[in-house]
């Protein structure tokens, strides 16, 4: 099983070549470099979906939030186990 992850973009750094763009992500306090290849039309402070290093699609505040309060309610039950 995989799993995709949304994080905010914090900061993207651009290059000549489109498919060598990166930026930094945020994943509620974790930040990572990952590939923005697959999302040209990201720009800082977005939400996008993560998986294997890479932001596959990007992701409406909203849902992002969401999203990773459903993950912090998942760790607070496992956390009562």
């Amino acid at each position: 099983m995989c799993l995709a992850i949304p994080a905010k973009i914090v900061r993207i750094t651009m290059t000549d070549d489109e498919l060598l763009r990166t930026g930094v992500v945020d994943f509620s306090g974790v930040q990572k470099e990952i590939s923005l290849a697959y999302v040209p039309e990201a720009v800082q402070g977005d939400y996008v979906i993560v998986h294997a290093g890479f932001a596959i699609s990007l992701l409406d505040e909203s849902e992002a939030l969401e999203s990773l309060q459903a993950f912090d309610d998942l760790a607070a039950f496992e956390a009562t186990l």
